[in-house]
């Protein structure tokens, strides 16, 4: 059972509303420090209480809030509502537009092993308990994570378009993309909303760190309150939710660079792959990514002077060590960290989640460019995951290698924020139903 319910949440005043596009943020896990600087420059950019300054952030973000709430800044909505958000974007080379489409909520915390939200990467340590400790001091969700429910009927989505021809804010943002917000007051129709999600199982697309986040600071709350009931504010997360049987929902691939290594020779690298891989050679690596698409634990791998299709022979897979279900050893991410960089470069399984010599790069070009300037040794490029290999990673209850998914375009900061709060939190009574 995923229970939602509809939020109330604080939004810019009308005045400051009308800049909306110098007050949303990217989220903290993907804002660049450049992109961080600039927006500190503006005083109510929403990245003041999503990704706050130090020294003490936590705290800086609890008495910037409130003085926010006290001057009218930021006021809460009078009665609560579904949230309709879509985002319209385009994918290089395409001349496609997508909208991916979804509606913000609250939904109650569960634990991983209630098996409602499943999540398919893991999180670390420190990045949880600064996420823990700025929703203690807040008791606001600054943005909301990203979750996935399957509705093969699409039955909401007739509501959402109705909304979304009339919305609150329209901007563009950092990546390009349009977002829009809308909302449904409408009792009726959020019931609809709520009694189709109940049954479903959710998958958690972006925000592991925010979401355990929340689960920690359930579990501290429910342990200071021997009145606990399970409804207060502290048992629920802010999520934006969409359906997987879109077809806009963008899963884009995340390359692997290798650098630093003190002894690397193509040849040798090449030699070790020989016995598990077909080898191609590449005239043109521009096409490399071009060359590899669609096919299953297909590679590109460039060099400084050339590049190189690899692919593994299917008898080969069964050579996997490592002690995952065969769901996840089938993963070309798997092949790739096991083949590749454990068995040819020499980094072990357990030391590449904190390896110095591999780095994540989304941009095909910008692989192909540090690798001819010679900041990176070799790039490793890889296709994109889909939807149906992290459906049935969650399903296995294991969670797939670092870096493996980049659901586009990310969800961004700012059009509102959830207090959880308890008089905040709570329904008013005046809500007429």
């Amino acid at each position: 059972m995923a229970e939602i319910l509809p939020i109330r949440p604080w939004r810019y005043n009308r005045n400051l509303a009308e800049r909306i596009d110098e007050l949303t943020s990217p989220l903290f896990d993907v804002v660049s420090d450049k992109q961080r600087a600039a927006l500190y420059q503006e005083p109510y950019n929403s990245i003041h209480l999503s990704v706050p300054q130090p020294p003490h952030p936590a705290e800086r973000a609890q008495k910037l809030l409130q003085r926010w709430k006290e001057q009218g800044v930021i006021l809460q909505d009078k009665l609560p509502a579904i949230y309709v958000y879509y985002q319209y974007f385009r994918l290089q080379g395409s001349a496609k537009e997508f909208c991916r489409k979804g509606f913000i909520c609250h939904i109650r915390t569960y634990d991983w092993d209630e098996k409602v939200i499943l999540r398919h990467e893991n999180t670390i340590p420190k990045a949880v308990n600064d996420r823990t400790e700025l929703l203690e001091k807040t008791q606001l969700h600054a943005s909301a994570t990203h979750g996935l429910y399957s509705d093969p009927t699409f039955e909401l989505e007739k509501y959402m378009d109705e909304a979304i021809a009339f919305p609150v804010y329209e901007t563009e943002d950092y990546q390009g993309v349009r977002d829009v917000l809308a909302v449904i007051h409408d009792k009726p129709v959020v019931d609809r909303f709520i009694n189709l999600i109940e049954p479903k199982t959710i998958i958690l697309a972006d925000g592991h760190h925010r979401y355990e986040g929340s689960l920690s600071y359930k579990h501290s709350q429910q342990a200071k309150n021997p009145s606990h009931t399970g409804k207060e504010g502290y048992n629920y997360h802010l999520m934006y939710l969409t359906n997987t049987e879109a077809d806009d929902l963008r899963i884009l691939p995340t390359h692997r660079l290798i650098s630093g290594m003190s002894s690397f020779h193509e040849a040798d690298i090449l030699k070790a792959l020989e016995e598990d891989f077909i080898i191609k050679p590449i005239e043109d690596a521009d096409t490399l990514n071009e060359v590899i698409v669609g096919k299953p634990w297909a590679f590109g791998l460039v060099f400084s002077e050339r590049a190189y299709k690899v692919r593994l022979k299917p008898e080969s897979l069964s050579k996997i060590k490592w002690h995952f279900p065969e769901v996840v050893k089938a993963l070309d991410l798997t092949v790739m960290h096991y083949f590749i960089i454990e068995k040819a470069l020499g980094i072990p399984g357990k030391e590449q989640r904190q390896s110095e010599h591999i780095s994540f790069d989304r941009s095909f070009a910008d692989c192909l460019q540090k690798v001819t300037q010679g900041t990176a040794q070799l790039a490793i490029i890889t296709n994109e995951v889909s939807i149906e290999d992290v459906k049935r990673v969650c399903a296995s209850g294991y969670t797939m290698p670092q870096k493996s998914t980049y659901f586009y375009p990310k969800v961004i900061g700012g059009f509102l924020f959830s207090s959880v709060q308890e008089n905040e939190f709570a329904t008013p009574i005046y809500y007429p139903f």
